[in-house]
This record gives C-alpha cells, sequence and structure tokens, in this order.
C-alpha cells in the first residue's frame, strides 16, 4: 500500500472515530469533550489538506480543495467543531472513494501479462528444450505446437503455417502463412506445429510493445480536472471578497466569519460526486460498469467516439454469407456435407459452417474415415460418399476451375470472405463463402449515438481496407481508418483528443493501448475480454452495442444535474453569505442554513439514480421479436435459392431454364409474398403501436407493395411461358424480374431488423 492512500486511509478513519465520539459524548452531556473530539477529528485533515494545497499551487493547480481549506479553519476558529468535523469526512471520504475508482491503475497490465508466454521449444541439433522466453536470442529455432501463442517475433522455416493474428490486428480470419513469412509474437497458432526462426528477442517483440504501450498511454493520460474545481476557481475569490467586504461594512471579524461559514462549499464538494456516483449506479443497472464518478465526468462531454472493428461493431467471427453451388446442386445439401464433415474439424471455420447448418435446421450425418490436414482441409466419408471440404487449392488441385467456381471466388473477393470448397467423389460441388458480419444492433447503437450528440464517429480497426470499408459505409461512419497496428490505433486516438473529447470503444487486446489513451475507454466485456476491460474506464457487461449509447446519455443527464446542484447549491450559499453580510445571520445560524442547502443539493443530486423521466416507449415482448427474426431467418434461405436460380438462368437449357422459373415463382408467391402480407396484416399494425413516428412504416408498406408488384409481373411470365423453346430474351426478363425481387426483399428484411432491434423490449 502506497504512502498517499494510507495516508488517506487514516485520515477518514480519524474524521469517523472523532465525528462518533463527540456525538456520542454530546448526548451524555459532555459539550466539552464533544467539541474536542470534533476538533480532533478535523485539525489532521486540515494540516494534510494545507499540505496538499501548497504541492498543487506549486503545480500550478488550485479547486475546491481550497474552499474546504478555510471552511474547516473558519469553523474551528467560529467555535464551530461540530461543522469542521463534517466537511472534514465528507472532504476524506470522498478521497478514499476517489483513490478506490482510480485504484485499478495498479492492475490494467494483468491481464496482458499474464496471456504473455513464458516458456519456449527451442530446437537443438535432434531434440528440442524448453527455456524461458527472457533467454532466447536472435537465430533460435523455435517450436510453435498447435494452440500456443508464438513467443517472439520471427520468420517461418516450415512449408506453412496458420496463424491467429487477432489478438494484434483484429483481423478475425486465421492467416495462412507460407515458408519466409513474418509472424509476430501474441499471434496463436491455429494450425499445425510449425518452426521459426527468433528475428528479435522477448523484450522488444510486437507484444511486449503493446504492453508498453498500455503502460505508456496510463502514465501520459492527463489528470482529469474536476467539474466542482472549475467552479470552485470563481467561487473561492468570491467568498473571500465577501468576506472582506463583511468586515469593512462592518468592522466586525464574527460577520466575515458568518460569511465563510455560510460559504461552506458543500454543494461543491458533494453535489458533483454524488450526481455522478448516483449516474455510476444507474449505469450499474443497465449491465455498464463505470470505474467511478471521474470518467462518467468525462463521459459527459463526449464529442468524438473511435470504434474498434471487429468484435465491436461486427460479430468477431466467421459467420456463413452464403453457398455458392454448381449447376444442378443444392445449397442445403453443400452445407449439409460440408457441416457433416466439419464437426470433427479442430480447425476455427469448422465451428462456424457446423452453426450455419444447425440454424438452418439441416440433419447431420456423423462423418467416417476422416484425414485433415490442420489449415488446408478436411477428407472423410459422410453417408456413403467420400466428401472433401477446405482451401481451392486442395479441392481442385491443378484442375480447371469451372465458370462457377471463379464466380465464387470473385463474390468472396468482393466480400472479403474466406473459400471453403466442397467436393464429392473429387467433384466440386459447391463454396461456403465465410466471413465477420455487422452486429444486429450496430445500425441502432449509431444512430443513438448521433441522437445523444456526438458530433463525429469514426472506425480504427487492424482490419484490411476493403472489409473495414463495407462497415463503415453499411453505417454511415465519418472516417474509417484500416490496416493499423495497436500503435497506430494510439495515434489515432490522440489526433481526434487534441481537436474534442474522444471515447474508444473496443474489446480485444489490440485495443487495450487506444483504451488506456482516451479521455474515456469503453470495453466490450460481456465476451471475456480481459485485457480491454483492464485497460478501459468503462466495461459494457452485457453483450449489446447500444449500452454504449445509454453509457453517455446516463453521464450526460448526470453531469446536467451535478451542474444543476451546484449552481442551484452556489446561489443559494450567495444568498445565504449576502444575509451574513448585512449582519441577519449570525455564525451559528448561518450554520443551519448552509446544513439545510447542503441537504436540498444532496436530494437534488440524487435523481441521478433514475433513468430520465421523458416519453416511455412501448416495446414488443422478447420473444415475439425472436419469432419475427425467426421468420427473417427462414425468408433468408428462400432468397438464398432465387439468388440460386438467377445465378442458374446464366447458362441453361430451355427446357432447365423453364422449371427454374416456375420455381423461383412458386418461391415467391408461397413464402415471400406470404410472409410480406402477412408483416402488413399483422406485425406492422403492432409496431404502429409502440413506435412513436408511424411514417416510417408508411415508406416500408411502399416497399410491401413494390414487392407485390414484382410479384405479379414474374406470375404473368410463369402463365406466359411458351411452350415451344424459350428465347434468351424472355429468360433475362426472368431473371431480371427474380434478382429485383430478390434484392428488394433483402434489403428491406434489413431495415425490419433494424426496427424491430429499436422497439423489442431487452434486458437489462
Amino acid at each position: 500500500m502506497s504512502v498517499d492512500r494510507a495516508l488517506r486511509l487514516a485520515l477518514v478513519t480519524i474524521a469517523i472515530a472523532g465525528l462518533a465520539a463527540g456525538i456520542v459524548a454530546h448526548l451524555a452531556g459532555r459539550d466539552s469533550f464533544a467539541d474536542l473530539c470534533w476538533t480532533l477529528a478535523t485539525v489532521p485533515v486540515v494540516a494534510a489538506l494545507a499540505v496538499a494545497i501548497v504541492r498543487d499551487f506549486m503545480a500550478g493547480r488550485l479547486g475546491v480543495d481550497a474552499i474546504a481549506l478555510v471552511s474547516m479553519t473558519a469553523a474551528l476558529a467560529l467555535g464551530q467543531p461540530l461543522a469542521g468535523a463534517v466537511v472534514a469526512l465528507m472532504y476524506s471520504g470522498g478521497n478514499v472513494l476517489e483513490e478506490i475508482a482510480v485504484a485499478r491503475a495498479e492492475h490494467n497490465l494483468r491481464s496482458l501479462v499474464d496471456r504473455a508466454p513464458r516458456i519456449a521449444h527451442r530446437r537443438l541439433d535432434d531434440r528440442i528444450e524448453d527455456v524461458a522466453v527472457g533467454d532466447i536470442v536472435v537465430g533460435d529455432r523455435l517450436l510453435v505446437p498447435s494452440g500456443e501463442i508464438v513467443s517472439v517475433d520471427g520468420v517461418i522455416t516450415s512449408d506453412a503455417a496458420t496463424v491467429d493474428e487477432s489478438a494484434l490486428t483484429g483481423e478475425p480470419i486465421p492467416a495462412a502463412k507460407d515458408k519466409g513469412a513474418a509472424v509476430f509474437s501474441g499471434a496463436l497458432n491455429a494450425g499445425e506445429a510449425f518452426e521459426m526462426t527468433a528475428s528479435s528477442i522477448a523484450g522488444e517483440s510486437t507484444y511486449a510493445g503493446i504492453v508498453r504501450l498500455v503502460t505508456a498511454a496510463q502514465t501520459a493520460k492527463a489528470p482529469f480536472v474536476r467539474l466542482a474545481d472549475r467552479y470552485a476557481l470563481a467561487f473561492l475569490p468570491f467568498t473571500l471578497a465577501v468576506a472582506f467586504l463583511a468586515w469593512l461594512i462592518s468592522g466586525d471579524l464574527v460577520r466575515s466569519l458568518a460569511v465563510l461559514v455560510a460559504a461552506t462549499p458543500c454543494p461543491l464538494i458533494l453535489a458533483a460526486p454524488v450526481a455522478f456516483i448516483a449516474g455510476v449506479a444507474q449505469a450499474a443497472r443497465r449491465g455498464i460498469l463505470v470505474k467511478g464518478g471521474g470518467p462518467l465526468e468525462a463521459l459527459a462531454r463526449a464529442h468524438t467516439v473511435l470504434f474498434d472493428k471487429t468484435g465491436t461493431l461486427t460479430v468477431g467471427g466467421a459467420r456463413l454469407l452464403s453457398v455458392e453451388v454448381a449447376p444442378g446442386e443444392s445449397a442445403d445439401e453443400v452445407l449439409m456435407l460440408g457441416a457433416s464433415l466439419e464437426q470433427a474439424s479442430h480447425h476455427v471455420l469448422a465451428g462456424a459452417v457446423v452453426q450455419a447448418a444447425a440454424e438452418r435446421g439441416l440433419a447431420l450425418k456423423m462423418p467416417d474415415q476422416v484425414r485433415e490436414s490442420v489449415g488446408a482441409g478436411i477428407h472423410g466419408v459422410v453417408d456413403g460418399r467420400h466428401v472433401s471440404a477446405g482451401a481451392r487449392e486442395l479441392i481442385l488441385a491443378n484442375k480447371q476451375a469451372p465458370e462457377w467456381v471463379v464466380r465464387a471466388t470473385r463474390r468472396a473477393s468482393w466480400r472479403s470472405a474466406l473459400t471453403v470448397f466442397v467436393a464429392v467423389e473429387g467433384r466440386p460441388i459447391g463454396a461456403l463463402l465465410l466471413a465477420d458480419e455487422l452486429r444486429p444492433d450496430a445500425p441502432h447503437a449509431i444512430r443513438m449515438l448521433r441522437a445523444a450528440g456526438v458530433a463525429r464517429i469514426v472506425m480504427v480497426t487492424g482490419d484490411r481496407v476493403a472489409g473495414a470499408q463495407a462497415i463503415g459505409a453499411a453505417l454511415d461512419l465519418d472516417a474509417v481508418l484500416a490496416d493499423r497496428v495497436p500503435s497506430d490505433k494510439v495515434d489515432a486516438v490522440r489526433a481526434e483528443q487534441r481537436l474534442n473529447p474522444t471515447v474508444m470503444v473496443g474489446d480485444g487486446i489490440n485495443d487495450a493501448p487506444a483504451l488506456a489513451s482516451a479521455d474515456v475507454g469503453i470495453a466490450l466485456g460481456a465476451r471475456g475480454a480481459s485485457a480491454a476491460s483492464e485497460a478501459a474506464d468503462v466495461v459494457i457487461l452485457a453483450d449489446r452495442l447500444d449500452r454504449v449509447g445509454d453509457a453517455i446519455v446516463i453521464a450526460q443527464r448526470a453531469h446536467r444535474i451535478a451542474v444543476e446542484s451546484i449552481v442551484v447549491g452556489m446561489g443559494l450559499s450567495a444568498l445565504a453569505m449576502a444575509a451574513a453580510t448585512a449582519g441577519w445571520l449570525a455564525p451559528v445560524p448561518a450554520a443551519i442554513v448552509q446544513e439545510v442547502i447542503d441537504v436540498a443539493v444532496i436530494l437534488n443530486a440524487l435523481r441521478a439514480l433514475n433513468p430520465a423521466h421523458r416519453r416511455v416507449q412501448r416495446t414488443i415482448p422478447a420473444s415475439v421479436g425472436r419469432d419475427m427474426h425467426d421468420d427473417h431467418v427462414a425468408l433468408i434461405r428462400d432468397l438464398d435459392r432465387l439468388r440460386a436460380v438467377a445465378d442458374a438462368l446464366d447458362d441453361v437449357a430451355p427446357e432447365a431454364a423453364k422449371a427454374l422459373i416456375v420455381e423461383a415463382n412458386a418461391i415467391v408467391q408461397d413464402q415471400v409474398v406470404t410472409h410480406e402480407r402477412g408483416d402488413e396484416g399483422s406485425v406492422y399494425p403492432r409496431l404502429a403501436k409502440v413506435l412513436m413516428d408511424g411514417h416510417g412504416l408508411s415508406a416500408m408498406s411502399r416497399a410491401h407493395r413494390e414487392i407485390a408488384h414484382l410479384a405479379r409481373l414474374l406470375a404473368r411470365a410463369v402463365e406466359d411461358l411458351p411452350s415451344e423453346k424459350l428465347d434468351r430474351y424472355f429468360v433475362h426478363d426472368a431473371q431480371r424480374v427474380i434478382e429485383a425481387i430478390e434484392a428488394l426483399v433483402r434489403i428491406h428484411t434489413a431495415q425490419e431488423e433494424d426496427i424491430y432491434e429499436a422497439v423489442v423490449a431487452h434486458a437489462s
């Protein structure tokens, strides 16, 4: 325990003991002893405060503490030791609470240090020895087993390796690296064991650099200027001037002391801390852990918010985007076979494939005779058929790629997706496109921030430019900064800080330095991102991004209440000081009046415990929201099939084209139109009851009418199908209508999901 912390604890203990002993003595009729106890409770606090004020003054700082010193000294001089003891307790207790709030700084690096590898496996001729990471020298040959963290920066000497660098860059998809490629400390080996040559020692490696960045950021962060201190700069000279005026008018020093008692700064000492601590409690009810009133006060001034991408604006892992199929194949069949085989895989993408199959309700088969090349692919027997799943090179070998494979690869490139090809008996039948995707609540969260007055929203990520820009465009962000390593994120935060108060939101180890650098760092901690949570000032305990907006709104309200309490308290104190100056209040009555003001100020500040009084927005039960979402999931599967039909119409025989157009029409009439009619007839009337503005639903209903119109066009096309051979113009016309329906329904469904997200009741 530091000397300063021990002193603060000793002072508050003395203040509590002296105040309590004095009250007991007063009740026992021992008034002289009571005054002595209260004096002894006050004097140590006065002495310690005087030393601190001199030290702060030498550093160019002066705040509310100076008024506290004058008030306690004046109370003792006036023979009002009880008032002095109360102020002493308030001051020393506030310091202890502040100390508790900032004590976390000593533990910020624990998670980072705990994660750092301590043992490495060094190759010496024909044997492997375990050595301390600190003993590694440049040029050592190291073995990195599967699932271990790379200990130092180096160069891969094996033929290939698959590493997960998400802790360093935020990129959620493991990277395949060839021989000679660089690999960095802190990365996770997501494939088979590989060998590398150390290119740096542990203290100069990438991971050690991240730890140093966090330390430097916390050390360099400017001390927070309390709200009360800013008001104290004006109130302190005003108080002294009025006291001097009272002495000039009356020539009575007691009248000046009455002014000082009336000016006892409890509104300044108590109002802001009480309001912000009440705001902290209110935030906790929403699943938002704020580490003290200081961060909440800083959060209220937020002008710019920087977001990490992976795991923050996105779900933070691979998700199935689409299934590309060979002509004549079924998307569900491709996914079922791929997922059945991936059940036996240890690859990081296997879980995403299996989960996608489960969400579609596909019945998986247990694979036999499984052989896996970690990082490349997997082979096995599923339902009596030899199935392979993996990279394009594994599935196609040296064969010429069919046109559908070229198209799938191109689409994957456009969407920054990873492709898992599936083959049966050596013949490619489809490809699974997987990538990180936008969090469902991200659009709503961004709208909340805009509504709260955040003027600038920026994404800063270690991910590639294409993927980052796609997310930035979807959310209409003000700027997108991609390919940023942790030190670049710190630079981005500092650049924004030079202009306006800045908040950083992230969830990973690579975000920790930026979180520590920002005016306020907010970590999404629901998924156990301990390093980010330790470095952050605010931790969102619920897995919901919109809690960031809630935190800012709560902070702004607490700040507003704190300012109201301070201004009203200072105004009432000024009136009491005026009365004391005129001689209408003696010191003792002035102390009583000041206590009444203090109680009023505290009660007003406690309003921050409660949510703001506003028009209550009715919500839809979460169970109903889940049903709506499940309906959309089923509809998306139908839209995937429509897309596959449209793709197949590019080059098919006339009879096959006729069958595909008929199939597409059946999907549109039986599934799409039925779904949209159900929305219009039952869902939208329910939404209209809870939405504050019904104009948006009118626009959504307009989309229903357009979908119905396109559905009628497709139905007419089916009615007009010629009995003879289809000409290519007919096929192209039908294809355009099918593509228009598929695209319109997708965007319409996404818009409805945003509406559901806004009105469905979520647990705090």
